[in-house]
């Protein structure tokens, strides 16, 4: 009985067919697709009211405004003013990002709807990274041909070293797409786990009774507020660090910096 009545901290991230069958059918609706409509349906919602072009903005449209003001200065300071051509996919990874994150973390359980955090899939976040690697590469080729490979050659290295460096830099760069897929998908699948995990312990110490028993649930229900906290913070930061990253690369790949 112990051991079924364990709390399992991966089953959250769990895709669940609600329609069809995952073994059976190449169509089929899950509940990382169902949450993944919501976040783009709140996205809508919430762009409607920067839509209205009002000459005394709402505060709805000053909010749409601020993020998307927000995204074009990230892009003209990093990448200069041909960065502003490249708004639509940041701006759209950002929002995406933050507002998954954040639904992900909404206590909508205790109406019986188990909220599911989509960027904990790497698949998810991979095709976010690779979609921004790719523009990158994209953009590269385009603005300056085979004279990109030169991105990959510091500039004053010695010519006895330049094979060495090249390939390092290569591989360096290569690597990119993984690791900002990773660092999102590490992030919140982390967080997740330990509040899952500090969530048994309060259970745990409800059901052992005595004096020790309470306190170990009121200390682990510390902890998870503790760490709920820091997840909010977590949510906006890591939708910032992909944003700001991929303005990065796409500086690369514009300024050959």
């Amino acid at each position: 009985m112990a051991a079924e009545s364990r709390i399992d901290p991966m089953h959250q991230f769990q895709i669940a067919p609600l329609s069809g069958d995952l073994d059976g059918s190449p169509f089929v609706f899950t509940n990382s697709a169902l949450w993944m409509l919501i976040v783009l349906a709140l996205i809508w919602l919430f762009m409607l009211g920067g839509m209205k072009r009002q000459l005394v903005p709402g505060r709805w449209q000053v909010a749409v405004e601020g993020v998307t003001g927000f995204i074009t200065s990230m892009l003209t300071t990093n990448v200069g003013p041909e960065g502003r051509k490249y708004v639509p996919w940041v701006f759209t990874v950002f929002m995406f990002i933050l507002v998954a994150n954040l639904i992900g973390m909404m206590p909508f359980a205790v109406v019986g709807a188990h909220p599911f955090t989509v960027t904990s899939q790497f698949t998810v976040t991979g095709v976010m990274a690779v979609i921004s690697f790719s523009i990158v590469l994209l953009v590269g080729f385009w603005k300056h041909g085979f004279h990109f490979f030169s991105l990959f050659i510091p500039h004053g290295t010695p010519k006895i070293l330049l094979p060495l460096i090249f390939v390092i830099e290569l591989l360096s760069f290569m690597v990119r797409p993984f690791s900002l897929a990773l660092r999102l998908f590490v992030a919140m699948i982390a967080g997740h786990i330990l509040v899952e995990v500090f969530g048994s312990f309060v259970v745990s110490g409800l059901n052992a009774g005595g004096i020790a028993g309470p306190a170990i649930s009121l200390l682990s229900f510390a902890f998870i507020i503790g760490v709920m906290a820091l997840e909010l913070l977590v949510c906006a930061i890591q939708a910032y660090v992909f944003a700001l990253l991929t303005s990065l690369y796409i500086n690369d790949a514009v300024n050959l910096h």
